[in-house]
């Protein structure tokens, strides 16, 4: 009769020799970083073409600000503004865009003044801190959008996050002088 000794070590011979699931093995070490990879791609991209839905969108509306066209038409309030944003968005729905989207417009007496602080207090937008000024003709102005991104891949979180419990700030910001549009008027300096 073999000693108990001589059959485990045989058990362990034969199971180190064996190829049988090895693939399965080897896969189980690869797939937590190659999925980690992969979810972080994804959500990098996402987090890019969302960012790039927003600069497109407030860059169009803005230019309306800039030619005097917002402010000579009825509909001229911030939540206008915030409609035509929104509308403009190729990639966020409109219904999400209006629940998240902050924006703010307001005028500088010249470029050199303009100050870009985000208005983020305790991990959230401030809406206290932000204003609608589309300016008069020839005025310095700010336009600003912030959106709250939350992050899909947990993965990202320790790398990304600046709001707080997941969510990363999509910031842009468009300065430009108005347009001198009123008639017979002097000459923006």
């Amino acid at each position: 009769m073999p000693s108990r000794r001589t059959r485990t070590g045989a058990i362990l011979c034969d199971l180190i020799a064996s190829r049988r699931g090895a693939t399965a093995v080897e896969f189980a070490m690869i797939a937590v970083p190659f999925f980690a990879l992969l979810f972080g791609v994804l959500e990098l991209g996402m987090l890019f073409m969302a960012s790039t839905a927003i600069d497109a969108a407030t860059a169009g509306v803005a230019r309306q600000i800039r030619t005097g066209q917002f402010q000579a038409s009825a509909n001229n309030t911030a939540a206008d503004f915030k409609n035509a944003v929104c509308s403009n968005m190729s990639w966020i729905s409109t219904s999400d865009c209006q629940a998240n989207m902050s924006l703010d417009v307001r005028t500088f007496p010249n470029f050199a003044a303009i100050s870009v602080t985000p208005p983020v207090a305790n991990g959230a937008i401030d809406q206290t801190q932000l204003t609608f000024n589309a300016g008069a003709s020839c005025d310095i102005v700010l336009v600003r959008a912030f959106y709250p991104w939350t992050l899909l891949a947990p993965v990202l979180e320790p790398g990304l996050p600046n709001l707080g419990s997941n969510q990363r700030l999509l910031t842009t910001a468009i300065a430009f002088r108005n347009e001198n549009w009123q008639a017979n008027g002097p000459p923006c300096s």
